[in-house]
């Protein structure tokens, strides 16, 4: 691919992934966004014409492709560049003639995504995977341009379900597999009800859909696609924590038989697969565990707190705006643990948090601590004395880092 000039407009998660993609791929990047206040120290600034606080339409026009963040798409700024032909989508296409696999939903969508590439890639295919920023992935320009530097037979996109629009007119999907429906993002999506006809939205035209057939709002999306598959929980013998990831192992199991791969040999490679990075496991000490991982909606907190009575919940609380995701508290109030800490997750509201549990009837011990290096000490010291220590809630990067010590702490008990 030729080197070009590129404007990325947007600077959230996804359009700081972009910037990034891009000019490791040698271009020429202008960047800009509307909000002054965007932390740029993980760029060298010699290597980027940025504008904050405003969009050079001059830059804008000189440039030979444009990256749009996913949050700008129903803009009127957007719907100028779509119809000026100049997104990067619409000037690099090689990514569209690849079978592609897109996978969304609430929660499952990234183990989802990596079960079935291991399943694709075992059986012979050369699988291109990554998408969603916000899941862990490059973000969805670095597989645009990857897919221009070489051959693949699949291409598995996560797709965040804030950007089910954007997907589509970016990709060209043959398969969508929904995980479920849950109540996340809902200062986008206002109610459930929007969330699911957005889904149905983002379902037509598609060749095949394969659903989750235990959830009742994908079940009324099931007339959207051309072809409509479900998949329920089938158990198989599995390494990771939980039976939701029953239902995970379920959709990719489908995907991968639908595509030909022989029911045995998908099991098998099922039975081998590994955590992802971040995701919850448990971890286990002498007469207890800690079931740790990235659970930053009520419904993902719902799921682990049904595979066993947690006596200690240690939460990393959301960020002030995200008023939604303050339904975690409920879940751990219903679930009437012993003992519930708090830490700064993604913003210090372990205040309100403490409020909210209060409020909500919550009479147990609470506890706030105001530095995350304090966790593991303290999950630790519960381990001598309770059975079942869960720590999860917002703020992934801090979630993983905890649960890295804690994984290195274990293993080097077991080895002493």
């Amino acid at each position: 691919m030729d080197k070009m000039n590129i404007a990325v407009l947007g600077l959230g998660t996804e359009g700081k992934h972009a910037v990034k993609s891009l000019l490791d791929y040698g271009n020429h990047v202008y960047a800009s966004d509307l909000n002054k206040d965007i932390n740029l120290s993980e760029f060298d600034l010699e290597d980027l014409d940025i504008d904050l606080g405003l969009h050079d339409k001059t830059k804008i026009n000189a440039a030979d492709a444009i990256v749009l963040s996913p949050g700008l798409w129903h803009t009127n700024l957007a719907k100028n560049i779509k119809n000026g032909n100049k997104l990067i989508s619409d000037i690099i296409t090689a990514h569209k003639s690849i079978f592609t696999i897109a996978v969304t939903g609430t929660n499952g969508k990234t183990t989802t995504c990596y079960m079935l590439h291991d399943i694709l890639e075992k059986s012979g295919l050369n699988v291109l995977l990554g998408g969603n920023a916000g899941g862990g992935f490059e973000g969805y320009t670095q597989l645009i341009l990857e897919a221009s530097e070489n051959k693949y037979d699949v291409m598995i996109v996560e797709v965040c379900d804030m950007t089910l629009d954007y997907a589509s007119y970016v990709f060209n999907i043959d398969m969508v597999i929904v995980t479920n429906i849950g109540y996340d993002h809902m200062d986008y999506h206002v109610s459930l009800e929007n969330y699911k006809k957005s889904v149905c939205k983002f379902l037509k035209g598609k060749k095949q859909a394969i659903l989750n057939g235990k959830d009742s709002l994908l079940m009324e999306c099931a007339d959207c696609a051309y072809n409509t598959f479900l998949f329920d929980l089938n158990h198989r013998e599995l390494k990771l924590f939980g039976e939701y990831n029953q239902e995970n192992a379920s959709g990719a199991f489908k995907a991968a038989e639908l595509l030909g791969i022989y029911p045995k040999f998908i099991n098998k490679v099922l039975s081998s697969f590994n955590n992802v990075e971040g995701r919850t496991i448990s971890i286990n000490f002498t007469n207890s565990q800690i079931i740790i991982g990235k659970t930053d909606n009520s419904n993902a907190v719902a799921a682990v707190f049904n595979e066993a009575k947690m006596d200690v919940i240690i939460i990393g609380t959301p960020r002030k705006n995200e008023r939604h995701r303050y339904n975690i508290l409920k879940e751990v109030k219903n679930a009437k643990p012993d003992l519930v800490v708090l830490f700064p997750g993604l913003d210090n509201t372990t205040e309100v948090a403490k409020e909210i549990l209060e409020t909500e009837g919550y009479t147990g011990k609470i506890c706030i601590l105001d530095e995350v290096s304090k966790v593991v000490e303290l999950a630790l010291n519960c381990t001598k004395k309770y059975k079942n220590i869960f720590i999860g809630g917002n703020g992934q990067k801090k979630i993983m880092s905890i649960q890295n010590t804690l994984n290195e702490i274990s293993k080097s008990i077991k080895n002493y």
